[in-house]
């Protein structure tokens, strides 16, 4: 990154550079490692790693932290390494200011393939390594998945069960293999270390470190039952006094980089500034946009101990107060509403979040699912109050024109987000002595709407790619006769899907929605047009 000279010309252009000695930092960091991150992307750049850089930069701390990528390898190879594993923060606030930080915090990036003899190693060795406090994750929810829609081992999973832990494909796989390297605390140990550490999801999904805790466990169990690990490795993963997994709710919109963003930095000087898809379809740059609102809050559990992040402002409490405010985020007050607008947006020919906002229909049902139908289920987490929450993600953070966030960026993996995002409340409802899940609305028809979107065509009537999801292939042949105009469906068509308790987290039929479902789709579907008919109508 050519931007790193430390002169005084970077910095009166608005740069906040390190102000510390990163060759240092590396050096002291790669021979006493205390963290280590599982997942390149944008959300980590933008948040953990600024928030470290936050307390190096203050001198309360002297390690930065190692980061990996499991899947997408490109990201380490085109967006870190030749970058010296700098990266530029661009903070983009509702008011239309700026900020722009260089985020020197990461002093290694590690592509975590077996087949990269060096480079696995080297996890080996950091997994080793007794002073490690913290293994932490961004990998999306299907990162954890070991199965597949119908509840059956994917094939990579079940080969690596076959085959043990010297090649794993899975990432999960490659997580469980480290951390048997951790247990035994090297080849030459005469007995096992049974080092302490805490693995940390920081991923957007309900109980986020039971889903991390099972798929390792899984992998432990099935490794210790074919015979290739002892049965005290899976006595260590199970033992919360040395492996911990804590729970955490991370909230801060890191969209993918924006060509607005990119001329701006151009102007400056900036020449790194190169928009990278890789061949996976991740998109990556030396830069960061993202929001200026952040919360990061943190079960804490920590058997080793842990970087004192509490000073940069991340929360550390009980699992109680994480469930809270977890719940409060994703299955409410914010990653709700993303949803619907993500749906909605790509039927209606949206490319920004903002413009959404900007539609009535579409804001008038943002403020319905999260005010009228989730915040009765909403329990108050103290740390964090949810009228105030709330009223910033619908009053701020979504209408931001200065965020290019894109509906098609969020109906990523919708499949994997919709048991948390809507189940959770369908299921509260269902539950409740006081609430009617029949009274529900809003949630049904955004269900609805997103059966309708599974179509791949927009309410004008023309095609569009739905985003990827690993169950997208799937859900579609269920529809593929399905066609804008029809009068008369097949009937039961929508049933494998609405009746599918691992995507809803429920069977919307048991619990009285799914006819009701049914309906709204066979709106939706009427002619051109009804989509905006539709909504018109419910709104």
């Amino acid at each position: 990154m050519k931007l790193i000279n430390y002169n005084t010309s970077w910095q009166e252009k608005g740069y906040e550079l390190p102000n510390y000695d990163r060759d240092k930092l590396r050096s002291t960091t790669r021979e006493n490692p205390t963290w280590i991150h599982f997942g390149a992307g944008n959300i980590f750049r933008g948040f953990p790693a600024a928030a470290l850089q936050k307390i190096i930069n203050e001198g309360i701390y002297d390690k930065g932290v190692i980061v990996s990528e499991g899947f997408d390898y490109e990201i380490i190879e085109k967006a870190y390494k030749p970058f010296d594993d700098l990266s530029l923060l661009v903070v983009l606030k509702s008011d239309g200011n700026i900020e722009k930080k260089v985020i020197g915090s990461v002093v290694e990036s590690i592509v975590a393939d077996v087949n990269r003899d060096d480079e696995w190693e080297r996890l080996k060795e950091i997994f080793r390594k007794p002073s490690l406090q913290m293994v932490s994750f961004t990998i999306t929810e299907k990162g954890y998945s070991l199965v597949d829609s119908s509840g059956e081992y994917l094939g990579i999973v079940l080969n690596d069960f076959k085959n043990g832990y010297e090649k794993p494909v899975h990432l999960m796989g490659k997580i469980t293999a480290l951390m048997y390297e951790r247990y035994k605390g090297g080849a030459d140990a005469l007995e096992p270390a049974e080092l302490p550490v805490a693995l940390v999801s920081m991923d957007n999904c309900s109980h986020n470190g039971d889903k991390l805790y099972e798929a390792v466990e899984t992998y432990a169990r099935h490794w210790v039952e074919n015979g290739f690990i002892e049965e005290g490795f899976l006595s260590y993963i199970r033992n919360k006094n040395k492996v911990a997994f804590p729970w955490s709710m991370i909230d801060k919109i890191t969209p993918r980089p924006d060509d607005k963003v990119r001329e701006l930095l151009k102007e400056d000087g900036f020449e790194d500034t190169d928009i990278i898809i890789t061949s996976k379809n991740t998109y990556t740059a030396a830069f960061v946009n993202a929001e200026e609102t952040e919360y990061l809050v943190i079960e804490d559990t920590f058997p080793n101990g842990r970087p004192p992040l509490d000073r940069a402002g991340i929360i550390f409490t009980d699992r109680n107060t994480v469930d809270k405010v977890e719940k409060m985020k994703v299955c409410t007050c914010l990653n709700p509403l993303h949803t619907a607008l993500a749906i909605f947006g790509c039927l209606l020919s949206y490319k920004t979040i903002w413009e959404e906002m900007r539609d009535p229909e579409l804001k008038k049902l943002v403020y319905k699912i999260g005010y009228d139908e989730g915040m009765p289920v909403v329990v108050n987490p103290g740390v964090l109050d949810p009228q105030e929450f709330i009223k910033a993600v619908l009053e701020l953070r979504l209408p931001n024109p200065f965020m290019p966030d894109a509906p098609q960026r969020i109906a990523t993996d919708t499949s994997q987000k919709i048991p948390i995002r809507f189940g959770e409340t369908i299921k509260a409802y269902y539950n409740s002595n006081n609430l009617k899940v029949t009274d529900l609305t809003y949630i049904p028809l955004t269900i609805a709407g997103w059966c309708r979107y599974l179509m791949g065509i927009d309410d004008n009537g023309n095609p569009f790619t739905p985003s990827p999801d690993p169950l997208l292939e799937e859900l579609q042949g269920y529809l593929k006769d399905v066609k804008l105009g029809d009068t008369e469906l097949k009937k039961d068509i929508l049933k494998p899907i609405l009746s599918n308790d691992k995507i809803f987290a429920v069977n919307l039929y048991q619990v009285g929605l799914g006819e009701k479902i049914e309906g709204m789709f066979k709106e939706l579907i009427a002619e051109k047009g009804a989509v905006r008919k539709t909504l018109k109508k419910y709104l």
